[in-house]
């Protein structure tokens, strides 16, 4: 990734301006001026000025869009190209890790132990970001990891969701006529956009079933030890509350390395527990 010296407000909005066009497919000024809180005549300076300063080729004008898409030899300059950088704007938990690099802080005594990146490829993502912003369906080719059988789905997505380790898309699956997870990485070749939405989040009961996950220290511990892990967690009265939906809650659980299907003999090592399983239990097994 190549450096320049420029201001760190400029950076994040050209950061942006590549991420935005890469993964999307289109870029216009309001992009930025939503993101950012800029005027439009302020937004199109910033992009004209990446194209004559930072990347002279990697956009192209398109009247039929409205707007600025990757050319043919779009080469990412300030961004590393990865999926995980437009997904992260998505769910506004921008990586600061990427940010604090770039200081010249005079300490470097830090590290992070990051998962690898899913393999995604702008190809797969950009069809279901424009079908979940247009309404509409898609057609994909799916691997399943039960049999890992490619087979064809149309599905009608409306969200895209980030965990702790890996990326997928909320749908509703004509095949199944059901609510499904599908994970990114395992779509092959590249969607097709069909017609409007069969069924939206609306109609996902799931998705729209709040709920809140009560986690306690294990009862087995010693006072002293509950204590340790309830500051730990930061937890209030002894419970650490945490808002959901009922799609997401296996991810959270596992998010807190909770495996509901056993109990650690070592109460030392579970540390944590769900305290109210009766309530969770109808949308954990299905």
């Amino acid at each position: 990734m190549k450096k320049w010296p420029i201001r760190w407000d400029l950076l994040f909005r050209y950061r942006m301006i590549e991420i935005i066009a890469l993964w999307e497919g289109r870029l216009t000024t309001n992009h930025l001026i939503q993101s950012f809180g800029i005027g439009r005549q302020q937004a199109s300076k910033d992009i004209n000025t990446y194209l004559s300063d930072i990347a002279p080729e990697n956009l192209v004008y398109d009247k039929h869009l409205k707007g600025y898409k990757p050319s043919d030899n779009f080469t990412p300059q300030l961004t590393r190209g990865h999926a995980d950088e437009y997904l992260h704007i998505l769910s506004r938990s921008e990586d600061m890790t990427i940010t604090f690099k770039e200081l010249d802080m005079g300490f470097d005594n830090t590290t992070m132990v990051r998962p690898l990146a899913r393999n995604i490829s702008p190809e797969i993502l950009r069809p279901l970001v424009q079908a979940i912003r247009e309404n509409k369906r898609v057609d994909i080719s799916y691997t399943s990891i039960k049999d890992g059988v490619e087979v064809e789905r149309i599905i009608s997505p409306h969200t895209l969701v980030c965990t702790s380790l890996r990326w997928h898309v909320r749908a509703y699956c004509e095949h199944a006529t059901g609510y499904r997870d599908f994970v990114l990485s395992r779509i092959r070749g590249i969607p097709s956009l069909e017609g409007k939405k069969v069924m939206g989040k609306d109609h996902d009961d799931k998705w729209n079933t709040s709920l809140s996950i009560k986690l306690i220290p294990d009862p087995r511990l010693a006072d002293a030890q509950a204590a340790v892990v309830a500051h730990d967690y930061g937890m209030k009265e002894g419970i650490l509350r945490i808002p959901t939906n009922a799609a997401l809650i296996r991810y959270v659980l596992d998010t807190y390395n909770i495996d509901i299907s056993v109990l650690d003999l070592d109460p030392k090592s579970q540390q944590i527990i769900v305290a109210n399983f009766d309530e969770l239990k109808p949308y954990l097994f299905f």
